[in-house]
């Protein structure tokens, strides 16, 4: 497993909740590539709660989108916008959860749509969460254009799934 280096980072203006590092109200977010999956590692905070000590609904679908989104760049080497997304809430997450995993894959690729399977995890390895992402992808003009040019690893392998 490597991680990813975030190709945003010295873009001015960069600030998604998903993946900045210095948004305040973010979830900052890290990615690491295994085999075919993108994965992260993500501590729920209380403050993204929706009911009394369970995540929000909208933040664990906001987690998933990311993490396919980072599908895109990692393993197509490009960007793109979510066309579709479909949640399957299977268990509620507790947000003193100390850990939870998000993995991502694609399925399937037409054209510029490219099928996206999405699952989270609580620290107990059962699976809470899964989704469908359809993302239309950008040719590499409008990628460039958007200020992408490439999405790699660090050298280094942390460990191995």
């Amino acid at each position: 497993m490597k991680k990813i280096i975030n190709p945003w980072l010295h873009k001015e203006g960069y600030d998604c909740f998903g993946c900045a590092p210095e948004n305040p109200l973010g979830l900052k977010m890290d990615f690491f590539e295994d085999g075919n999956e993108i994965i992260s590692f993500w501590r729920p905070q209380a403050h993204y709660q929706g009911w009394v000590g369970m995540l929000h609904g909208g933040i664990l679908a906001t987690l998933l989108d990311e993490t396919a989104g980072w599908v895109i760049s990692r393993k197509l080497q490009t960007t793109g916008v979510t066309s579709h997304l479909e949640v399957n809430y299977r268990r509620p997450v507790k947000a003193d959860d100390p850990q939870i995993t998000l993995r991502a894959r694609i399925k399937e690729q037409k054209r510029n749509l490219v099928f996206i399977t999405c699952s989270l995890e609580n620290s107990e390895g059962e699976t809470c969460v899964e989704a469908e992402a359809v993302y239309y992808t950008f040719d590499e003009g409008k990628a460039r254009e958007m200020g992408f040019t490439s999405c790699d690893v660090e050298n280094e392998q942390l460990f191995s799934m």
